[in-house]
């Protein structure tokens, strides 16, 4: 991996978005290190997940958002 290091960078001199997030006075020097970022590893389709789709045959579950409503909903005497 290549990586670019700049030392002793004043903040004035860094793009504005960079000087936004570093909030700093203009005079403050800086060390600038960039480096590509590698490609994250797409995760696979979960159905080889044991716990993927176990409830999919609930027939209560069938309206999940009454479902989640009577969930919710308080239950007295409790």
């Amino acid at each position: 991996m290549n990586a670019i290091v700049i030392e002793h960078v004043k903040v004035s001199e860094l793009p504005a978005a960079w000087r936004a997030k570093l909030g700093g006075a203009g005079d403050v020097r800086v060390t600038v290190h960039i480096e590509q970022e590698t490609a994250m590893n797409q995760a696979g389709p979960p159905e080889g997940e044991s716990a993927f789709g176990m409830w999919a045959e609930r027939a209560d579950m069938a309206d999940v958002q009454t479902y989640v409503r009577q969930l919710r909903t308080p239950r007295h005497g409790c």
